[in-house]
């Protein structure tokens, strides 16, 4: 396993649609571990290709509740909404209040080609859609109600 890059506000790369994951094999396995990896070394609970600069519909999840992988994920359900502040390892040192579903269904694909549903709330489902948004090019900031001022204790 490896720590990718993760790429800043401003790289192309993050404002692009992302290919649907055709082939279940070594080269996405690769790619999930390296990702779980990345997203733990920084400190996150959701990473997208996009943000390691591939353009594939793959992210990984971990919310204190253990990894999750989804790959060609889908919204198939949404209830109710809740606001919290949300921030991005795109976009480092900035948070902002967002409204989000507060129950969540995705539909997706497991790193062998499985179908999956996975469902969830509070924290999950903020996960889910905000990393489903980077599949589509989108980045909290581009809907957040307010962002917020938040100064760094370093």
């Amino acid at each position: 396993m490896a720590i990718r890059n993760i790429y800043v506000e401003g790289e192309e790369v993050l404002r692009k649609i992302s290919k649907p994951v055709t082939e279940f094999n070594q080269k996405l396995w690769i790619l999930l571990d390296d990702m779980a990896e990345t997203m733990n070394q920084a400190d996150g609970v959701g990473l997208a290709a996009p943000q390691v600069g591939i353009l594939k519909r793959v992210v990984v999840i971990d919310v204190g509740e253990g990894l999750i992988e989804l790959i060609n994920p889908k919204i198939i359900g949404q209830k109710g909404s809740q606001i919290e502040a949300e921030g991005c390892l795109s976009c480092p040192g900035e948070y902002g209040k967002v409204k989000r579903p507060s129950w969540v269904s995705v539909q997706a694909q497991d790193r062998h080609g499985n179908e999956i549903v996975r469902e969830g709330t509070g924290l999950l489902a903020v996960a889910f859609c905000h990393e489903i948004d980077h599949l589509d090019g989108k980045i909290f900031k581009d809907i957040a109600i307010e962002m917020l001022d938040v100064k760094s204790e370093e």
